[in-house]
């Protein structure tokens, strides 16, 4: 995610109708699987007891009333014996819940819980198969799920939570899965969303459009954007498909997004091989406070550059093929973002001199303790997306100054890769980089990761970096 920060440092239902038995089992039930995941920031987010394989999501949305009808159906396989388990789900008002085609007691419970307890409980080792089908009208907000369009459209962004609101989900970037979508909305409407368009067809006053996403996905990087778009067809040298779509009044940024075959390229020298099948960008012309890096295809605001656009791309490796284990995790998203838009890119595409750079914001901020408060390694709940922007691109280039380019460059390459369509967490990153240098970087990683002031001497000025 590119956040605006130029400016800134700092009781349950039978389906047949009859009511039934309470469906969420004691918290001591063996047989039910856990509400949340635990993750220290959003212990509530995900759910134990299974694992999800695939999504296929069947929505068709009206623009002028915000009426969203869907049906989703969940590929999953049962980690333990469950008689019940949980979905995330915000959503519309849920009409039918079905598991291995049999009818299933679900309830609502807390923000975002859906209980389900199948009819026939589900035994470990073995795949199972969720439908829910849901209608209703969606509410709009600033960017934690369903956003308005000035035209009359409507896209769904946000971070850490989104998908919960078009459709249930495990919401935790441990349990990636692939997904699909079939749209439909009326036929002047174009639909976009991340993967490949495998079929765009008008039938009558209806568009139907579907969306293969092949390589898994976590929920957030998932999105579905409705308006009355215009096109960029490009196609990079290796014959990847560029498709990217511009919002009405969005339409100036084609200038900027005719690059992205530069940006893949100089990614690709960096961080290895481009992950997905297909690329492109959502421009959309809502007031937005920040762009984000949806799986293949980024959704950006209006007030996007260049550098917003490296940022977002960068996060295709950083953030969406590699995903952290747990949101205090976020530096790996957000610095290796920053630090390629903010530094890599000015110095190889423009000749800039970054450790001058780095030298004269180090000088700017060096007495101020805000600019330092925040630490890298677990910025903490409420403020994960803060320091990792304008402090995370100084630690990285730090660190490359004590390692030198010809052990750093190749390290976060091979890490990125090794992590391919999985997950890392920061001290796996510590401990590989590690191996990678005869210097000790126990002291550096103290210094830049755990600790709330600045740095000492020592570790902010190694290397070339020093006066």
């Amino acid at each position: 995610m590119r956040a605006n920060w130029r400016y800134m440092v700092v009781g349950a239902v039978l389906l047949v109708g009859a009511n039934a038995a309470p469906a969420q089992a004691d918290s001591g039930d063996p047989f039910a699987g856990a509400p949340g995941a635990g993750d220290p920031y959003y212990p509530m987010d995900g759910n134990g007891g299974y694992n999800a394989s695939h999504y296929d999501v069947t929505i068709s949305y009206d623009p002028p009333s915000h009426q969203l009808t869907g049906s989703t159906r969940i590929d999953a396989t049962a980690t333990q014996a469950l008689r019940t388990f949980n979905l995330d789900y915000s959503g519309p008002q849920i009409s039918k819940v079905t598991v291995n085609n049999l009818p299933a007691w679900f309830d609502r419970t807390d923000e975002h819980e859906l209980v389900v307890t199948p009819l026939i409980p589900l035994l470990p080792g073995l795949p199972f198969t969720v439908q829910v089908d849901y209608a209703g009208p969606v509410t709009g907000t600033d960017g934690e799920g369903w956003v308005f369009s000035p035209s009359g459209g409507a896209f769904v962004a946000g971070e850490p939570h989104s998908a919960s609101s078009w459709y249930p989900l495990n919401d935790i970037p441990t349990d990636k899965a692939t997904f699909t979508l079939h749209a439909t909305v009326p036929q002047e409407w174009e639909v976009m969303s991340g993967g490949d368009k495998v079929s765009d067809t008008v039938s009558g006053a209806n568009r139907t459009v579907s969306w293969e996403m092949r390589q898994p996905v976590i929920g957030y990087l998932t999105t579905i954007a409705i308006d009355k778009f215009e096109f960029l067809e490009q196609r990079r040298a290796n014959g990847t498909q560029l498709l990217s779509a511009f919002a009405p009044d969005a339409l100036k940024a084609k200038d900027i997004e005719s690059r992205l075959p530069e940006i893949l390229d100089f990614q690709e020298e960096l961080y290895g091989p481009y992950p997905f099948d297909v690329a492109g960008g959502i421009f959309v012309d809502t007031d937005l406070n920040f762009s984000l890096e949806t799986q293949s295809r980024p959704i950006y605001a209006p007030w996007t550059d260049l550098d917003t656009v490296v940022h977002e791309v960068t996060h295709q490796w950083w953030g969406d093929s590699m995903s952290v284990k747990q949101w205090s995790d976020v530096c790996l998203n957000e610095c290796f973002a920053s630090y390629t838009a903010d530094y890599l890119w000015p110095e190889r595409k423009d000749g800039k001199d970054v450790d001058a750079m780095y030298r004269d914001t180090v000088a700017k901020y060096h007495d101020d303790p805000k600019f330092w408060q925040i630490a890298l390694q677990n910025p903490g709940k409420g403020s994960e997306f803060t320091s990792v922007y304008y402090r995370g691109p100084l630690f990285l280039h730090a660190l490359r100054r004590t390692m030198g380019d010809d052990a750093y460059f190749p390290a976060v390459r091979d890490f990125v890769m090794a992590h391919k369509y999985g997950n890392a967490s920061m001290p796996e990153f510590r401990q590989f980089m590690q191996t990678r240098t005869p210097h000790d970087l126990t002291g550096f990683f103290a210094a830049w990761l755990d600790r709330t002031d600045r740095p000492a001497d020592e570790f902010l000025y190694p290397g070339s970096l020093r006066s």
